[in-house]
Formats: C-alpha cells, sequence, structure tokens
C-alpha cells in the first residue's frame, strides 16, 4: 500500500474537502478571519494540484471536485452560522493536527506541505486565543533556521491600540460630559469650557496611563528574555530540547524538529530570537514603545473627544445640542465600525455596539444633568 500511488486519491480528497469547508466557513465572516480562511483554503487547493499532477503522472483518473458539502462538514458549517465560528474552531485544529500526521510517512509529500499543514494547525490555535493574523498570499512561512516568525500581523508596540481605545474613550466620555452639561441647561460657554476641560483631562490621563502599563510590560518582557538567554548559556541541551518538542506540538515532523532546532542552537542570538517568539511569545524587536504609545493615545482622544465639542464653537442652545448628537452619532458608528473592521468581529455589529453603548452613556449624563439643573434652579 505504501507504494500504492492510489493513495493519491485519498489526500486529494481530505485537501479538496478542506479547501471547501474553508471557504464555505469564510462566508460567514469578515476581517482577518475571512482573509486567513480563504488563505488555507487556497494553499489545501495548491496541495491538491500536487496530488493531481502525481495521480497524472501515474495514469490514474483524476476523479472531479466536489461540488458540496459531506455531511459531518455541512453540519460544522450550520453550527459556525447559528453560533459563531469560535464554536467549531477546535475541531478544526484537530482536524488539521490529523492532516499533518497523515504525510508523516509519506516520502511523496514536500517538506513545504507538512510545515504549511502545521502551520495550518496554528492558525486554528490563534483563532481560539484571538491572537491577531493576516494571511498573506504566497507567503506562509514555516519553521527553519531562517524564517521563524509565523505568518501574522501584530502591533506589539501597542500604538495601534492606544490610538484605536483612545478615539472611543474620547468620543465616548466627552460626549456624555457634554451631554451632562447641556442637560443641566447652562450657557454655551460653560458646555464649551467643560468640554474642552474634559479633553485635556483625559488625553494626559489616557496617555500617563497607558506610558506606565506600556513601559512596565516593557520591562517585564525584557526580564524574561535575559532570564531565557541565561537558560541558553547555561543549558543548552534543555532549550534545544525544549525547542524540539514546540515544533513537534505544532505538527512538525520529528527529525525536520530535531535538525531544525539543532541548527538553531549553533547561533546563541538566533536562539535567543527563535525561543522568545516560541516559547515565549515575544517578539524581542517590538517589546513596546512607551512613549510613542502614549503620544498615540493622547493624539487618539483628542479626535475623538473634540467631535462633541465642535458644534459649541460654532452655535450654541438646542441647535448646538442636536448638532453634538448627530456628529457625536456618526463618530460613534464609524470607530466601532474600523473596530469591527479591524478585528474580524463584523463591521454592522460592532458600530451598533459602539452607538448603543455611547448613545446609552449620554442619556444617562443628560438625563442626570437635567435633574440637577431643575433642583438647582
Amino acid at each position: 500500500m505504501a507504494n500504492d500511488p492510489k493513495r493519491f486519491l485519498r489526500y486529494l480528497e481530505e485537501e479538496r474537502k478542506a479547501a471547501l469547508l474553508y471557504r464555505s466557513l469564510a462566508h460567514s465572516l469578515e476581517g482577518e478571519r475571512q482573509e486567513a480562511l480563504l488563505e488555507l483554503a487556497d494553499i489545501e487547493d495548491r496541495h491538491a494540484r500536487h496530488w493531481i499532477a502525481k495521480l497524472t503522472e501515474a495514469g490514474i483518473t483524476v476523479p472531479d471536485p466536489p461540488t458540496a458539502l459531506q455531511a459531518d462538514d455541512a453540519a460544522l458549517v450550520a453550527r459556525a452560522n447559528s453560533f459563531g465560528v469560535d464554536h467549531v474552531l477546535a475541531h478544526l485544529e484537530q482536524a488539521e493536527s490529523a492532516a499533518t500526521s497523515l504525510y508523516d510517512e509519506e516520502p511523496e509529500a514536500p517538506e513545504s506541505m507538512v510545515r504549511e499543514e502545521a502551520w495550518h494547525m496554528e492558525a486554528f490555535q490563534r483563532m481560539r486565543t484571538d491572537e491577531p493574523i493576516l494571511p498573506i498570499r504566497g507567503a506562509l512561512r514555516a519553521p527553519g533556521p531562517d524564517n521563524m516568525e509565523p505568518w501574522h500581523r501584530g502591533d506589539n508596540s501597542g500604538s495601534a491600540r492606544a490610538a484605536v481605545f483612545g478615539i472611543s474613550d474620547g468620543l465616548v466620555s466627552n460626549t456624555a460630559l457634554v451631554m451632562g452639561f447641556a442637560g443641566a441647561n447652562p450657557d454655551g460657554r460653560t458646555i464649551l469650557f467643560a468640554g474642552f476641560a474634559g479633553l485635556l483631562a483625559g488625553a494626559f490621563s489616557m496617555a500617563a496611563g497607558e506610558y506606565v502599563s506600556v513601559a512596565s510590560q516593557r520591562d517585564l518582557f525584557r526580564r524574561e528574555i535575559e532570564r531565557e538567554a541565561s537558560e541558553i548559556a547555561n543549558k543548552p541541551e534543555e532549550e534545544q530540547k525544549e525547542l524540539e518538542l514546540i515544533y513537534r506540538a505544532k505538527g512538525v515532523p520529528r527529525q525536520l524538529a530535531e535538525s531544525t532546532a539543532a541548527s538553531i542552537m549553533k547561533d546563541p542570538k538566533k536562539a535567543l530570537d527563535t525561543l522568545a517568539r516560541e516559547e515565549l511569545g515575544l517578539n524581542p524587536d517590538e517589546l513596546g514603545a512607551p512613549v510613542r504609545v502614549a503620544i498615540s493615545s493622547f493624539v487618539a482622544f483628542t479626535v475623538g473627544a473634540f467631535v462633541p465639542v465642535i458644534p459649541y464653537l460654532i452655535t450654541s442652545g438646542t441647535l448646538a445640542l442636536w448638532l453634538t448628537m448627530l456628529l457625536s452619532s456618526i463618530a460613534l458608528l464609524i470607530v466601532g465600525g474600523i473596530v469591527g473592521r479591524l478585528s474580524g468581529r463584523g463591521v454592522v455589529f460592532t458600530a451598533l455596539r459602539q452607538f448603543l453603548w455611547g448613545a446609552g452613556a449620554a442619556a444617562v449624563t443628560f438625563l442626570v444633568g437635567s435633574l440637577i439643573g431643575t433642583s438647582t434652579s
């Protein structure tokens, strides 16, 4: 059976099934998760073409590709559509683990195919833990002495995260503040002053908080990397075994894992970089930039907090109040949509969620301001 070319039929069927399943699941998603599944499907198609070539070379008729999901895969897609893709990620991860083992003893399976199947499993692990992912067509990379970082996108400096949350916090908090003062019905200049005071206080507070947070995190990461460097220097054999086991756990064949780990450990600098990424989950080149994050947070909060102030710069009274509500509502929907696009949760869902929370906070503060204004008049 090991030399029977008909075994390629099984491989072809598995690759085609996986490609069809991933594309079916991708239809219900948006953002990075959708892109990841479509990328995985393209890779499965490429694997299928490899087995088609082998079958053709052996003179075996190649069956037509499936046009519909099998019953178990159809049930999986139905469950994902009903309850969300998170409910099926564990199953997909197990399936990719089995696919990797399928090629362990297959001499006709290129090493690149085995590596890619292992990284498919890694992709689903990242989805389950909400780690950032971004497939780049044709650039899927597997572990090796010169190419260790898995395909993904991350903002380890925290600047992008600080910017997104800064705009959101500035918009929600200052809209609520302005609406609270508007509910109390003071003059427009008082509301304008309150809005700018809230903008500056919030921006400086958030920038300071982000700076301390990222700086403390960076110090902790550096300590972990220094400890790892000490272990590499004092216990190189143990560290090499750890690295080998990490790759084996990801589905890399034993011999490839052993040779890769041994090659990496020959260079202490490369060994530290690799173990920091693989064992600690850290990128030594991107441990965080507290100043950049603080500036990003300050600017972002200011941008968000400035939106509800704009109407009171040009008018006052009821018109300014209605314009504030309109501009803030539009901004809340836009910010929520951007968050949904980046996170893959869906633009409409996150836009509405952001709007409801922001509008709810503004409504409550407006009501409280109205009650206070009435009681003191």
